[in-house]
């Protein structure tokens, strides 16, 4: 019989296997995104889905169950780090176990055929041709669902992949509270005679010297340019291949250069999270954020409370008049200020400002669990989406491409996913709520660009737990409360009532 000490080394090399097919297949999607020729997705689909069945046959294999089994009922002799490796990894293969092999192959080509069939159709704004494939995956996600079990709704199942623990019904209620509170705020800014000047956007933005100010902001934030690069995407996203090996994507557009920096900060907070891993939890699962919840806090963090920040831009505003000639001259730093804090409902959830960004989300929400609980089917969406656009922001959509085909999401089959893009805001400033506590020189570095201590806070009280802890019981040990909306609501409502003069 083999040691405990051969044991973990057997773990140990062999969960390294499986990450390692899960980072090939993370480049494999990031060239796809980034880099391959048109002509190449079909070939790519089959890749695709021929490492994502290998991927599942390695980690459900039954050496793989019995070792796990092994080390679990051994669990008091393990140390307590040994014990969060090894739990972790049981709580995903239980999960991966549940899904059959033919079904993880048919998912992973069927996303991969959907993706490139979104990009024509959101460039033509024409949902009939993504309409088959967004059909056939809510049908697989509803496979998954009754495959993977729930006690409530099969939406559960799938949000767990993402936020452990949460379901739709404990959903609910926050976003209530979240529509009413933000809805009601947003009344009161759009009334408001106070509003920003914007006039002074209105020009062309050099593309390459926007990615030159967005690289440079990376930089100052603490990313690692020789573990990671930046790169554009028609949607930004960030991926890691180990924590040496982070990568940006971002989007520029030329009217507007605050859009591709906010796209850069966003994906920076993911990307120092995925740098800040211990390297001890290396190609291991531990490397990971305990919940997409709390990898999107870090976005958020730095995106909107960080980067919108006036400290922030008494620093970057000379940046940006030198770094482009054709700014005013006599631009300010409250000027830009004020202008990325604009507050208007729009079409567009990744240009959304704060205070309706989440009413976003709700849309978003209440469309998935609909499909996934089959109370309505995928040819419904665009109606239901352009309804519900009037009722929670009063906007008329347009097109399919300002609508429904916005999103990347579902074409990767991700649906759960959108919600943790609200719980990232409340994680976010609650984190932030306790960070002010404890550095009392805070905004005064950001004003002269220096963000260690904001980095070195995340560090320490985030980044270094890597998944070995739960998000709740995370911002419980830190913040000293559970997760809780109100510091968010807080957040927003003094921010905005100083704006705008709310009073």
């Amino acid at each position: 019989m083999s040691s405990l000490t051969d044991k973990m080394e057997l773990f140990f090399r062999k969960t390294g296997e499986v990450v390692d097919l899960r980072r090939t297949l993370a480049l494999l999607q990031w060239d796809e995104e980034v880099c391959m020729p048109p002509k190449g997705a079909e070939a790519r689909g089959h890749q695709i889905a021929t490492l994502a069945a290998l991927e599942h046959r390695l980690f459900t294999s039954s050496e793989m169950r019995d070792l796990v089994a092994e080390l679990t009922a051994e669990a008091s002799e393990l140390s307590l780090g040994e014990n969060d490796f090894v739990r972790e990894t049981a709580r995903d293969l239980e999960r991966a176990a549940r899904l059959p092999e033919s079904l993880v192959h048919r998912m992973a080509q069927a996303q991969s055929r959907a993706y490139h069939a979104w990009v024509r159709a959101r460039s033509e704004s024409a949902f009939g041709e993504f309409l088959p494939h967004l059909a056939g995956l809510v049908s697989l996600a509803r496979e998954k669902a009754e495959c993977l079990g729930y006690a409530e709704s099969p939406y559960d199942a799938l949000l767990e992949d993402y936020e452990r623990g949460m379901t739709a019904s404990r959903l609910r209620p926050i976003f209530d509270t979240l529509a009413e509170r933000q809805g009601a705020l947003v009344a009161r800014i759009v009334e408001s005679p106070l509003q920003p000047d914007t006039a002074w956007m209105n020009r062309d933005w050099e593309e390459e010297a926007q990615l030159r100010l967005t690289e440079e902001v990376l930089r100052d934030m603490g990313f690692d340019f020789e573990a990671g690069r930046q790169d554009k995407s028609v949607h930004p996203f960030t991926t890691s291949f180990d924590t040496e090996d982070v990568r940006v994507t971002t989007r520029v557009s030329r009217r507007d250069f605050l859009s591709a920096l906010s796209s850069s900060v966003h994906e920076g907070g993911h990307a120092l999270y995925e740098q800040g891993f211990p390297a001890r939890y290396r190609r291991t699962f531990l490397a990971d954020a305990p919940s997409l919840g709390m990898h999107e806090s870090q976005s958020r963090l730095w995106e909107n409370i960080v980067g919108r920040s006036l400290p922030f831009w008494r620093h970057y505003t000379p940046r940006v008049r030198s770094v482009f000639p054709g700014a005013p001259e006599d631009l300010s730093p409250e000027q830009v200020w004020r202008a990325s804090n604009r507050v208007e409902p729009s079409l567009i959830r990744v240009e959304a400002d704060e205070c309706t960004y989440n009413l976003h989300i709700i849309l978003r929400f209440e469309i998935e669990t609909a499909l996934i609980e089959g109370s309505i089917e995928a040819e419904h969406v665009p109606e239901l989406w352009n309804e519900r656009m009037r009722l929670y922001l009063g906007c008329e959509v347009p097109d399919d491409a300002r609508g429904c085909l916005q999103d990347i999401h579902w074409s990767h089959g991700s649906f759960g996913y959108f919600p943790t893009y609200a719980l990232g805001n409340l994680y976010a400033a609650q984190l932030m709520e306790k960070m002010e506590q404890d550095l009392s020189n805070l905004w005064d570095g950001v004003a002269q660009g220096k963000f260690w201590d904001v980095l070195g806070w995340l560090r320490k009280h985030v980044h270094s737990r890597g998944r070995a802890v739960a998000a709740d019981q995370l911002l419980t040990e830190v913040t000293g409360q559970p997760p809780t909306p109100e510091p968010f609501l807080r957040y927003l409502e003094e921010k905005y009532a100083a704006l705008y003069g709310l009073g």
